[in-house]
């Protein structure tokens, strides 16, 4: 098999409270679909970050929604500075989970916050030295 990634996509139940997050909080452009299209293409610079209406997939494949665990799944984001990106998401929707810290053992500084959906995601740059 010759598999590519071309998308990340996060199943939501709050897609536009998401959508919001990702586009005026993180600053992601859409290149497909906006805040009520229940589906929408993020450019994240290499991947797609797709956001989906959890149950329109659900329907789309004969499930029911049923109930969702957290931390199924993590956004990982390089930033050139997880202190400003941090202290940039004061005013966003989502919820602050670690402030910023070095990571050593990760070999990057590193800060959480979760998405309205409750998705994690992290803040990362490489730690110099």
């Amino acid at each position: 098999m010759d598999a590519t990634l071309t998308h990340v996509r996060l199943l939501v139940e709050e897609y536009e409270r998401c959508f919001r997050f990702y586009t005026e909080g993180l600053g992601f452009a859409a290149t497909f679909g906006d805040a009520d299209s229940g589906y929408a293409d993020l450019d994240t610079g290499s991947v797609s970050l797709a956001l989906f209406d959890a149950a329109e997939m659900a329907g789309a494949v004969g499930a029911e929604l049923g109930a969702r665990g957290r931390d199924d799944a993590a956004v990982v984001l390089r930033v050139p500075d997880v202190d400003a990106a941090y202290a940039g998401l004061a005013d966003a929707d989502c919820e602050r989970v670690a402030e910023p810290r070095d990571r050593p053992e990760w070999a990057v500084r590193a800060a959480h916050v979760r998405d309205p959906d409750g998705t994690l995601v992290e803040l990362n740059a490489p730690l110099e030295g």
